[in-house]
């Protein structure tokens, strides 16, 4: 099994994603909204660094929260999975978003 985490900025995207990942069987998903680390700094009390400035700008325009997406999956769908989320996405521009995977070593379910 793997972890599979997407960072979503733009949310007019979110339902798109889930329903591909509901064509692929994946049985749940955990979904949170999430502030990166830019935004986050450019949004607190930095003004006297000049970076932060204009990092306040571009961050503001752009995408200050995002949708954080974890789901556990099974390996054999990877692939074809992450192919056709990325497949979503028919802008060339950078800012969409990112997908990582992480091994899942063992699943302890908390009920008895």
């Amino acid at each position: 099994m793997i972890t599979l985490v997407i960072i979503l900025n733009k949310e007019e995207y979110l339902d798109e994603v889930l329903s591909t990942m509901v064509k692929f069987k994946v049985k749940g998903a955990t979904i949170i909204d999430s502030q990166g680390m830019g935004s986050a700094i450019v949004s607190g009390d930095y003004q006297h660094i000049p970076l932060f400035g204009a990092l306040r700008y571009l961050v503001n325009e752009k995408h200050p929260y995002n949708k954080t997406i974890f789901s556990v999956v099974k390996e054999e769908i990877l692939e074809d999975l992450t192919t056709a989320i990325r497949n979503i996405f028919n802008e060339k521009k950078p800012g969409i978003g990112f997908m990582f995977t992480v091994p899942v070593g063992n699943i302890y379910l908390l009920d008895k």
